[in-house]
């Protein structure tokens, strides 16, 4: 892994982005969904995983039967004729993916990939590629973002409820851009009040928890310092008590009905807290971006700032 070319990789993100965006136009990501199946099952590590979670959640209040499964579990839900299987993993050799994803060998199966012809689609009986180039940093950044948007493709496949679809990439394209071509106003302020001694906690509401934590694991990945993804709503449950002792320092993705129990305690405990996206009481600082209001495109665009802020602060490493 290499920060320099990661960072490159993120300053392509809105040109990669928008190219997407045609091919969904285009017809790419169609997905063999007729006949509509019994239960949808996906499969993922890390940010395949992350991103799996999301779009399971969004698929079931569709109405869909619909899961998220770590590829390392022994045995999922299904694996008869029944059952539509997404093995997903950017590079395609994710050994827990590829095992389970093998055992719903009676399911119809689809590998997403980022790499034709990879292990994952040995295994399966349709591939959709998630376009989204190589990530010569060696950190699955962009990958990420277009495993997203894939899953989204397969909802509105299922039940129709993402008919703008490319218009969103497009919107999040630009909404990342923004970030970027701003980041000299707010990045060096962000790196300073999340790099603390005792690490960094990202809250994200329940339907883009994915953001918190795929922020918390580009803190982990690059610059190795510890990090911790949370649900808001759940983070008065199971984090909360750290904001006691340590120096707590919390990026939020806002948004979350539950931001408001989470920001009393950290404004009694002194935290120190990064916004993004809208608005949190105390916040010590507050990052927007163009279309921040939108609910997919926030999903699509917010883990740009903890990434960026990973990128800093692993250049400082090597520097």
């Amino acid at each position: 892994m290499k920060p320099d070319l990661f960072l490159r990789d993120l300053e392509r993100k809105p040109d990669v982005l928008a190219h997407l965006a045609d091919a969904l136009d285009d017809g790419a990501m169609s997905w063999p969904v007729d006949p509509s199946p019994a239960t949808v099952v996906l499969i993922g590590m890390g940010s395949s995983l992350y991103a799996a979670q999301v779009a399971a959640q969004r698929m079931r209040a569709a109405g869909l039967m619909a899961v998220a499964e770590s590829g390392s579990a022994e045995r999922t839900l299904t694996g008869d004729e029944n059952g539509f299987v997404v093995g997903i993993s950017a590079g395609g050799s994710s050994a827990e993916t590829n095992r389970l994803f093998a055992d719903t060998s009676d399911a119809r199966r689809v590998a997403l990939t980022n790499v034709a012809g990879s292990p994952i689609t040995a295994r399966a009986t349709n591939v959709v590629e998630m376009l989204a180039e190589p990530e010569d940093g060696g950190v699955a950044c962009r990958s990420y973002t277009h495993t997203l948007v894939a899953l989204l493709a397969l909802e509105h496949a299922f039940a129709g409820t993402c008919p703008d679809l490319s218009d969103a990439v497009r919107r999040s394209a630009g909404a990342t851009q923004d970030l970027l071509d701003r980041r000299s106003d707010w990045l060096p302020d962000a790196v300073d009040l999340l790099a603390g001694p005792d690490g960094t906690w990202l809250l994200a509401p329940l339907e883009r928890q994915s953001s918190a934590m795929q922020g918390a694991l580009m803190l982990r990945e690059g610059p190795r310092r510890a990090a911790v993804g949370c649900e808001t709503g759940d983070w008065s449950h199971v984090d909360v008590y750290l904001t006691k002792t340590l120096d707590y320092r919390a990026l939020v993705f806002t948004g979350s009905r539950w931001d408001a129990p989470a920001a009393a305690w950290m404004t009694e405990r002194a935290s120190t807290v990064l916004a993004v996206g809208g608005h949190f009481p105390d916040a010590h600082q507050t990052v927007r971006y163009s279309g921040d209001d939108d609910p997919i495109v926030a999903l699509l665009t917010e883990t740009l700032v903890p990434e960026l802020v990973a990128a800093s602060l692993w250049s400082a490493v090597t520097a």
